[in-house]
Parts: C-alpha cells; structure tokens; sequence
C-alpha cells in the first residue's frame, strides 16, 4: 500500500484527484514507451512520474534501467 506524508506543495496548482489522474497517465505512457524501447521518452515519464508522486507524498518509484533512484 501506499504510505502517504503531507503534500509537498503549500499552494498546489492542481487537485490531488487531477494530480492521480496525470501519475495514471505518466505511468501508462512509461509502459507504452518501454514496450518501444524508446529510452528517451522512458526517461521523460519517469522524470514526471517521479515529480507526481514527491507531489503527492507517495514513496517514489525508482528506474534503475534509467539510473533514476
């Protein structure tokens, strides 16, 4: 499960539910990008991802494939 902390952000530009819904899509596009062995956008999307989730509170993910920890 997820072990939340307080949000990063004091003043968020966006909601937590619009914050969920972009993680979904980096996480979907992260996959599609792997399945085509494009590193460049595989990087792009852990980049994102990672950001999203530090907003959110949420342990990050690491890519060591993309030495991003």
């Amino acid at each position: 499960m997820f072990q939340f902390i307080h949000p990063q952000s004091e003043k968020p530009n966006y909601t937590i539910g619009q914050t969920w819904g972009a993680l979904k899509k980096a996480w979907r596009g992260y996959k599609i990008a792997k399945v085509q062995s494009d590193t460049a956008k595989m990087t792009e999307y852990a980049k994102k991802i990672r950001t999203l989730e530090h907003d959110l509170g949420v342990k990050q993910a690491e890519f060591p494939e993309l030495n991003l920890s």
